[in-house]
């Protein structure tokens, strides 16, 4: 594991500390197995942020727009 995957794992679960441990166990794999779809995901959610949209409404939008992709990554 390198340090930029063992960082990004860590981030994660201090993000998703108040999922249950399975979730949170499941998230940080999907984002081990493809960090640039989720640091994309991410940047986009900020910019809409910054564009006046509430977080909650930026992060629906975005990962409508990314279902596909996240959906092949949840099958592999």
């Amino acid at each position: 594991m390198s340090i930029q995957n063992f960082l990004l794992n860590q981030y994660a679960k201090w993000k998703l500390r108040d999922m249950p441990e399975a979730q949170r166990e499941q998230m940080t794999a999907l984002v081990s197995k493809d960090p640039q779809l989720f640091k994309k995901i991410g940047e986009e959610i900020e910019r809409r942020k910054k564009g006046g949209e509430s977080e909650m409404k930026a992060a629906m939008e975005v990962m409508k727009k990314y279902r596909a992709d996240l959906a092949k990554l949840m099958q592999k």
